[in-house]
């Protein structure tokens, strides 16, 4: 039987936010989180990153300039904090980190530096989501459920930077991967999987590079597109999206699984992540039945469906974390306050003329 613990609970008493807020440069430099290439959402997400260590009393990390000059900066964690396993919620997360990194794919690719000591990185997201389903696969199953009810009637495994065959040219004969990839068993018994790629304050932008030649075969063999030789499918912000979707319907075409959902995820507040899923549906043939299909889901809703799954106290603690964007707008309120409250000696001043005002002209 399913629990029944309720979701995350509702705050009423706060308004909704329907985008980030536009963070003056003072108030990120107090905070030592000003930079200047942040788009509106990542420069709030630094901020909330920066306000959650703080309230963790870990001291901020540095890194070193191009110019050579070392630079403290508040969504960074020191090594000393970064090796210990402060980047992560629970020390059992950590634990399944270190254990993930030892045990990788072969080929999979990690940046260790930025998984143990930036606090805005996806990657230590990923694991403080995914880490506690991978050790508990009836807790995956039951978030799964809440997701895509009806789709898994089982989860057998969780897999972090997963592709079936890196390289190999019966897929895309490159290097994409899944952020994750859930494996398990519908009603009807099929082999299934629910493959994710996870941002947080990333748009999805990647490095251009020329697509491997594969994709010109998969593209139209897959079923999945309007017009498989667009080349804004081919091209940023879509390019990844449709990567790792022709990666998901090959691994139907080679029987790797029976059924598959290829799923995004991004803060509900990341416009640039947002926008870009949506327009990469626009691009899809919804009439195809045999396609794997396309879900863009927010982060705030999976984070829902773990606390409704029976995980509340650890959703909670995501939701401060990563998506509690009304500590920002709490900071706001405080600058503001402190914007317009007098300094000492303005204050003798007003009351000096003040009083000169009401004195009498002198005879």
């Amino acid at each position: 039987m399913r629990p029944t613990t309720p979701a995350l609970p509702p705050t009423p008493d706060l308004p909704t936010l329907t985008q980030a807020p536009l963070i003056p440069a003072f108030v990120l430099r107090a905070h030592h989180v000003h930079w200047p290439a942040d788009h509106r959402f990542k420069a709030a997400a630094r901020l909330l990153q920066s306000l959650w260590r703080a309230d963790r009393g870990l001291p901020a990390g540095a890194f070193v300039t191009p110019e050579g000059h070392r630079r403290r900066l508040g969504s960074r964690l020191t090594g000393i904090a970064g090796r210990a396993g402060a980047n992560f919620l629970t020390p059992a997360i950590a634990h399944t980190v270190w254990r993930e990194l030892a045990y990788r794919e072969i080929n999979a690719v990690y940046d260790v530096d930025r998984l143990r000591l930036n606090l805005l990185s996806s990657q230590p997201l990923l694991f403080n989501l995914f880490a506690p389903l991978k050790q508990d696969l009836a807790l995956a199953t039951r978030v799964v459920a809440e997701l895509l009810p009806g789709f898994m009637d089982e989860v057998t495994d969780v897999l972090f930077e997963h592709a079936p065959a890196r390289g190999h040219p019966a897929f895309t004969g490159d290097h994409t991967a899944f952020d994750l990839l859930i494996r398990g068993r519908t009603p009807a018994g099929q082999r299934a999987f629910l493959a994710l790629e996870l941002k947080y304050a990333e748009g999805l932008s990647e490095a251009t590079r020329p697509l491997h030649p594969r994709y010109d075969e998969l593209a139209p063999m897959s079923g999945l597109f309007n017009d498989p030789a667009d080349p804004a499918i081919r091209a940023n912000p879509l390019q990844q999206l449709f990567r790792q979707h022709c990666l998901a319907q090959c691994m139907v075409l080679r029987d790797v699984a029976e059924v598959g959902t290829y799923g995004f995820v991004a803060p509900c507040l990341n416009h640039l992540a947002q926008g870009a899923a949506a327009a990469y549906a626009t691009h899809l043939d919804e009439h195809n039945p045999a396609r794997v299909p396309f879900v863009a889901l927010t982060l705030e809703r999976l984070i829902e469906a773990i606390a409704a799954a029976g995980e509340p106290a650890h959703a909670a603690a995501l939701h401060r974390r990563y998506t509690d964007f009304h500590q920002i707008d709490g900071e706001l309120e405080i600058a503001m306050a402190e914007q317009t409250r007098p300094e000492p000696h303005e204050r003798e001043r007003d009351e000096t003329l003040e009083g000169a005002e009401a004195a009498p002209p002198a005879a």
